[in-house]
Order: structure tokens, then C-alpha cells, then sequence
């Protein structure tokens, strides 16, 4: 029977070093994000949401405690194995969209899928039915240098769910974005992650944005409080 949580955080700690001091970022930290759930991570800058994100994203090791991705712990696996839930189980958003630019829309969405082996005509499908959805039928031959930084957005999100992730993590996805433009982002991000069953963790601190969640977790002192 599958886990009825995407994500779980079991008392997670993690600091860095500077200089020759010792920083704990996160302290004890335990949440859980069940199936569909989309929730918002607030708190001031540097309280440490992106290192939230890393270690929910797999790309960091927290130095103490574990996170489990659809009830799989994670605490005793090497690089490799990390890597590979990341890839199956993971999708993400970042500020910027950090869209190839030498290939186009399609072909960035295309090259998403190529990872998992899909062929080349389940790749184009998928990826003209995503841009259709995020409104770009008519940019997709473009590249991210002739888009707007609102439609390269809206690219980044569409490659985000195309491999139908169980999660997708987004640090500050409409920072970049004058108001209308972070509106529209907003709207489109939340219904995309409906329309795909995702779990979401959404770093922000766009009131509209965090209006629109299931739940909101605020990082103070390295503490989660609800």
C-alpha cells in the first residue's frame, strides 16, 4: 500500500560553517505534506527556506534526522540513490526559469522527458498538451531569449510536471515577476498542480500566492511553526 504522504521531515537538523563558527539553519524540524497537498513555506530572508527545499529536493543531506519521499526513507542512501528518487519523484521551480537557451519551448520540455527514456513522439505530445495548458501554444518554436520573463516562467512550470511527479518543490516562483505578471504565474502554477495530483512545497513571500495553499509553514529560528 502506497504512503498517503509525499513528503515527511522526521526531526531534521542541518547547519553550515562560517568561518569558523557553526550555524544551525534548521533546528528539529518535523512536517508532513500528504498527497495533493500544496503548501507554502514563509519566513524571513535567510531563515533558511531554500536549504529547506534543497534537503526536501535531495540535492543536500541533512546532518541529522530523515526525509521520506512518498513513505521511502532516504537517511541511508548514497548519491546515486538520491539521484534517482529526485529524477522519478521530484519536480521543481526556481526564482528564475533556468530554461536551456539554445532550444526552445518545446524542446525544453522535450528534453525533460528524454532522461526517462520516453520516445521522442510521447515527448512532443506531452509537451504541446503542457504548453497548450500554460497558454503558449503559439511560443513554442521560441527560445527563452525571445520569451518574457512571466512566459519563461510558465515553460519552467510546464517542465516541472511532465514527468508526473509525486512532488514539486518552488523557491520564490514569481520573485522575478512585476505584479501581473506574478498573478498570472500564481494562478497557473496552483491550477497546474491540480490538474496534476502533485504535492506541492512552495517557498514565497506572495501573500496572493500563500492565500491559495492547503496549509502554510513559517521558518523562525529554524523552527517550523504551523
Amino acid at each position: 500500500m502506497g504512503s498517503k504522504n509525499s513528503i515527511e521531515f522526521n526531526s531534521v537538523s542541518h547547519s553550515f560553517q562560517q568561518g569558523e563558527s557553526l550555524i544551525r539553519v534548521l533546528d528539529d524540524v518535523s512536517f508532513l505534506i500528504p498527497n495533493g497537498g500544496i503548501v507554502g513555506l514563509l519566513g524571513a530572508s535567510g531563515s533558511g527556506k531554500t536549504t529547506l527545499l534543497q534537503l526536501a529536493g535531495l540535492l543536500e543531506k541533512p546532518l541529522y534526522g530523515d526525509i521520506k519521499i512518498k513513505g521511502q526513507s532516504t537517511i541511508s542512501l548514497n548519491s546515486t540513490g538520491r539521484t534517482y528518487i529526485r529524477r522519478k519523484k521530484i519536480g521543481f521551480v526556481f526564482q528564475k526559469s533556468h530554461l536551456l537557451p539554445e532550444f526552445n519551448a518545446l524542446e525544453n520540455i522535450i528534453i525533460a522527458q528524454k532522461i526517462f527514456g520516453k520516445q521522442n513522439y510521447e515527448a512532443k505530445e506531452n509537451a504541446l498538451k503542457l504548453l497548450k495548458e500554460v497558454g503558449l501554444n503559439n511560443r513554442i518554436f521560441h527560445r527563452p531569449g525571445k520569451l518574457s520573463v512571466g512566459e519563461q516562467q510558465r515553460v519552467a512550470i510546464a517542465r516541472a510536471v511532465v514527468n508526473n511527479p509525486s512532488v514539486v518543490l518552488a523557491d520564490e516562483p514569481t520573485g522575478n515577476l512585476d505584479f501581473e505578471n506574478s498573478k498570472n504565474v500564481t494562478d497557473l502554477l496552483i491550477k497546474t498542480l491540480r490538474s496534476s495530483g502533485a504535492s506541492a512545497l512552495i517557498a514565497t513571500h506572495n501573500k496572493d500566492l500563500a492565500s491559495k495553499m492547503d496549509k502554510i509553514l513559517t521558518l523562525v529560528d529554524g523552527k517550523i511553526k504551523i
